[in-house]
């Protein structure tokens, strides 16, 4: 089912938006339209992400919860990451 939506604009505001929406070939209704849906677009994004970041953070509580985590010590992991990236690199090349 579809929704109207309204608002108010100055006429001025209307008049030069309908010229802009025109010489593009679509109407004004067309371009709020196109707008709306890629703002609704946008959000299920940021709604799709945000389960999945809180599910990955749920699942490394629950990693915790069950003694399955190891923890490493700061300069461990920055020589882990450097040698990580080396092998990246040496791919490339």
């Amino acid at each position: 089912m579809d929704t109207r939506i309204q608002f108010r604009v100055d006429d001025e505001i209307k008049r030069l938006a309908q010229q802009m929406a025109e010489s593009q070939g679509r109407t004004l209704s067309d371009a709020c339209r196109e707008l709306t849906e890629q703002m609704a677009e946008q959000q299920r994004k940021a709604l799709s992400h945000d389960a999945w970041l809180t599910e990955q953070v749920n699942l490394a509580f629950e990693k915790f919860d069950s003694g399955k985590t190891l923890f490493i010590d700061h300069e461990t992991a920055k020589t882990r990451i450097a040698e990580r990236k080396a092998k990246i690199r040496s791919r490339d090349q």
